[in-house]
């Protein structure tokens, strides 16, 4: 009986102990992640290692170009970036997106295949 009193209690002190551990760690602080898509002009596998390169930001943790959609899946931390901030980047490595537009200078560096206007 003595054995099954102490049993209970370690029992009962280990069902608290965890209890409070929960109730102190921090949900609030834990990163949380956002997956959007974005329309990118672009051709070949050249292209896709490009944008998928130029996606690759402070706080995206993961971008996916399709060659068939024209589509670029990126998955990021919204208290570091957003996709605006990612369109804007690829804009700049020469591939036009729906809101931001290459400059001719950087489109006119292109390799041939890769040019889509």
């Amino acid at each position: 009986m003595k054995t099954l009193k102490i049993i209970i209690v370690a029992l009962f002190s280990i069902a608290l102990g965890s209890n409070a551990y929960a109730q102190m760690h921090d949900h609030s602080k834990m990163a949380s992640t956002k997956t959007e898509t974005l329309k990118v002009s672009g051709n070949c596998e050249m292209c896709k290692a490009r944008i998928e390169k130029a996606a690759k930001l402070d706080g995206v943790s993961k971008a996916e170009w399709s060659t068939k959609t024209k589509m670029l899946s990126v998955t990021f931390d919204p208290a570091k970036t957003n996709l605006e901030q990612v369109g804007k980047k690829v804009a700049a490595a020469g591939h036009d997106t729906e809101k931001v537009k290459a400059t001719d200078a950087v489109y006119d560096k292109l390799p041939g295949c890769c040019k889509y206007r």
